[in-house]
């Protein structure tokens, strides 16, 4: 997780705290964490990106529709990371 962008690793988050969220819904919940607009330019290529290295997994709803589901790979990648804040964080 260490290459990720910040915003990268908050989508990661959005995603592992939902049930299978298509790509609007993480868009809101971004969009309200942020309180500003979340462009459709940078939501999906990161989304991509996010698929490309395994830590998310890309699937159909309908023919309009994706949705997202974090992978084995990213709930590791999510607990280590916070491990490695809580020994900063917690005071451990």
């Amino acid at each position: 997780m260490h290459d990720l962008t910040g915003f990268q690793r908050d989508l990661l988050y959005v995603i592992a705290g939902r049930d299978d969220p298509h790509g609007l819904a993480i868009k809101e919940e971004l969009e309200d964490y942020y309180e500003k607009e979340i462009h459709h330019g940078r939501l999906y290529p990161n989304l991509d990106t996010l698929v490309d290295k395994g830590l998310v997994e890309k699937g159909q709803k309908d023919r309009r529709t994706n949705v997202y589901r974090v992978t084995r790979r990213g709930d590791r990648e999510i607990e280590a990371r916070r491990e490695w804040e809580a020994q900063y964080v917690d005071g451990e």
